[in-house]
């Protein structure tokens, strides 16, 4: 066995990780619940006042980042491996960033009209989330939160499917209905960013399955 396999049965280990990944996971659901609010309005101001609140939520998201990472680095003996809490903090950072992508291009393109498709991937992502947050709350007490923690992955699996398929039939809806071509590039492009969060949010998932294994 390894020292270090042997000290985790004697020393402490660190549990700061956990209200970090927690608050990681709210700011995420913040997030979504703000980009829904974006897709769904027609106000210019309102849009724009949206964009901002994203960016902002995105800069917390960065800082709790970053500390989850300072932690990491004084801390001795963690709750699991090491590169799997950078992963995990790194992965749910990924999902706020695309988040925000989505909103910078909303920002920047100014395009004439969101399609409903959006707010149906939006309101995917907000799900995502809140998924995100029971799979992480549960990695506290992983033996007994396990099948609700499995749970939660299995669905962001899901969703992540429901979400191919919503951005597949946009994307073909977009080239057979929109005839101006800078309109169907920027609105193509707004698409792919809604639909990378989703992607993001499935490594998460992985990411938690990974800890799960090496916890059994």
């Amino acid at each position: 066995m390894k020292i270090d396999d042997l000290l985790k049965y004697f020393v402490p280990k660190e549990t700061a990780f956990f209200p970090l990944f927690e608050e990681d996971a709210q700011i995420l659901i913040k997030g979504a619940e703000l980009l829904k609010d974006l897709v769904s309005t027609t106000d210019a101001d309102d849009r724009d006042a949206f964009i901002a609140r994203i960016k902002a939520t995105e800069t917390e998201g960065d800082r709790v980042t970053d500390k989850i990472f300072t932690q990491l680095n004084k801390s001795f003996i963690t709750p699991f491996d090491r590169e799997d809490i950078h992963e995990l903090a790194s992965s749910i950072d990924d999902v706020l960033d695309n988040i925000n992508a989505a909103s910078q291009r909303i920002r920047l393109y100014k395009p004439k009209t969101l399609t409903p498709e959006m707010y149906q991937v939006a309101e995917i992502i907000s799900q995502v989330a809140h998924q995100v947050e029971i799979a992480v709350n549960g990695l506290s007490h992983p033996g007994k939160n396990r099948e609700m923690i499995e749970n939660a992955c299995d669905e962001i699996n899901l969703l992540e499917n429901k979400a191919d398929h919503v951005y597949n039939l946009a994307i073909s809806k977009l080239f057979e209905e929109q005839k101006d071509t800078i309109e169907l590039i920027k609105t193509k492009e707004i698409h792919q960013s809604l639909e990378k969060s989703v992607d993001k949010a499935e490594d998460v998932s992985d990411v938690i399955r990974t800890i799960m294994v090496k916890l059994a």
